[in-house]
């Protein structure tokens, strides 16, 4: 089979489940992972000839992307804020609005270096990490800071650890369930002495399960769900203990930042003023949603 008759069967095959425009994104992605060929060099050589080996290959990518699987999974890897990532279904495949969160806490530090030299050399802390998306690209633009990433799931800290190499960077993983009760004293032993964070992110579980109806089916099918949802009756379980977390573990201008669920953006800024948070912002994803809020630690 040619390149252009593969190229055929894909948009015929699929043309039923997905847009014209995904259908070619899904099949160049694959031909450059597999064949190395650039957009204009398929272009330029509709007439090459595909092996049986790589025929095997695009078939079974054609049956997993009819069964609904992220290109991501099929492919083992995706791209986050311009670096390289190893996913698997044991982590969340990063979204672009994780994406703004990284540029807001980055233009916020840069904001604050600004104004404190001391703020050159920093510790983070990244909760929940997964594949360490956030982490990782916060390491790469903070390179003389300390950074910490926790997750409760070995298998996603593995491929976090994984992507950190990947991307030649030290991050200090912790496994931990930030849920437990003595979260907050585990985590105080992976610091020194009287050291605290200046910094901790977080973007936990958000998603309720009333809302599944709005969640596509390859999310729900494919992604590792304790990694999305919450129960309907507890939404903010997460925010409300990793607040908790940072009112004992952020340093004294420490700054906590969230991703959160865009329905509960009023809810989540409440809690953290009831905890005796301030200075707290909300800030809307470039969808118009309310996706991010920020607060610092009250200096009473």
């Amino acid at each position: 089979m040619t390149l252009k008759e593969l190229q055929s069967k894909f948009h015929l095959e699929l043309n039923s489940m997905y847009p014209d425009e995904e259908i070619a994104s899904f099949f160049q992605l694959l031909v450059q992972d597999r064949l190395q060929l650039t957009r204009v060099e398929v272009a330029l050589q509709p007439g090459l000839k595909v092996n049986s080996r790589d025929m095997s290959f695009f078939s079974n990518a054609l049956t997993e992307l009819q069964q609904e699987k992220p290109i991501q999974y099929i492919l083992g890897k995706t791209e986050f804020y311009g670096l390289p990532f190893k996913v698997t279904s044991d982590v969340l495949i990063p979204r672009p609005e994780t994406e703004e969160l990284v540029d807001r806490i980055l233009t916020e530090l840069k904001e604050k270096r600004q104004r404190k030299k001391d703020w050159s050399q920093l510790t983070l802390l990244d909760i929940g990490t997964g594949s360490g998306c956030i982490a990782i690209s916060l390491a790469k633009h903070l390179p003389n800071a300390s950074i910490y990433a926790l997750d409760v799931s070995e298998k996603a800290l593995d491929i976090a650890n994984q992507n950190a190499k990947l991307n030649k960077v030290s991050i200090n993983f912790i496994q931990q369930d930030i849920l437990d009760s003595d979260a907050i004293t585990n985590l105080s032993k992976h610091l020194s002495g009287e050291q605290k964070f200046d910094v901790i992110i977080s973007n936990p579980p958000y998603v309720r399960e009333l809302e599944k109806h709005e969640i596509s089916k390859n999310v729900l099918e494919y992604e590792p769900h304790t990694a999305l949802f919450v129960k309907d009756e507890n939404p903010l379980l997460f925010y409300d203990k990793i607040a908790d977390v940072a009112k004992e573990q952020l340093s004294k201008d420490g700054i906590l930042f969230f991703e959160i669920n865009q329905y509960l953006g009023e809810d989540t800024r409440n809690l953290l003023k009831e905890k005796g948070f301030e200075n707290i912002e909300l800030t809307k994803d470039l969808s118009g949603n309310e996706r991010m809020i920020k607060a610092n630690i009250s200096a009473q």
